[in-house]
């Protein structure tokens, strides 16, 4: 394959002349639209930050009124929450021997569920839902059940 030049014309020319530079004034208009647009940006966060800071103040005032509604019922209903947290203890040791048998469930059949989609879905079947029933109900056990912070506890 004998490849000489061809002729080709440049797609984009490139002077690199001495007089090829732009005028004061062209650099001076160049210099204030990139001023402008930096501006513009400055501005556009700063309302941004200032919506986050909505949010954050809407999310936190959620969360107090949601922690201080959770505080009044463990104060209208103390046995409950007592029973709560002894509820929570325990089904806490349920947990903990379920997760043990899941572990062994898994190192057990590692390779069979690597191996095929019916043994993996199989556990899945077998554990998942229980899993996430039980972690559920110990998230609430253990709402109703924590103790008050001081803040929110007078006495």
């Amino acid at each position: 394959m004998n490849q000489e030049p061809q002729n080709i014309s440049p797609m984009f020319r490139i002077d690199v002349s001495p007089g090829s530079h732009q005028n004061e004034t062209e650099s001076a208009n160049a210099g204030q639209e990139v001023v402008e647009l930096l501006r513009h940006l400055v501005m556009g966060q700063d309302r941004q930050n200032e919506l986050l800071e909505e949010l954050v103040d809407q999310m936190s005032a959620a969360q107090r009124q949601r922690a201080a509604e959770l505080g009044q019922w463990k104060e209208a209903n103390p046995i409950l929450a007592r029973r709560c947290r002894a509820a929570a203890e325990s089904l806490s040791q349920v947990q903990t021997e379920f997760l043990e048998n899941l572990t062994h469930e898994i190192n057990d059949n590692f390779e069979a569920m690597m191996d095929g989609e019916f043994v993996l879905n199989e556990f899945v079947d077998r554990f998942g839902p229980r899993l996430a029933h039980l972690n559920g109900v110990l998230q609430l056990l253990a709402q109703l059940s924590s103790v008050p912070s001081p803040t929110n506890h007078t006495s």
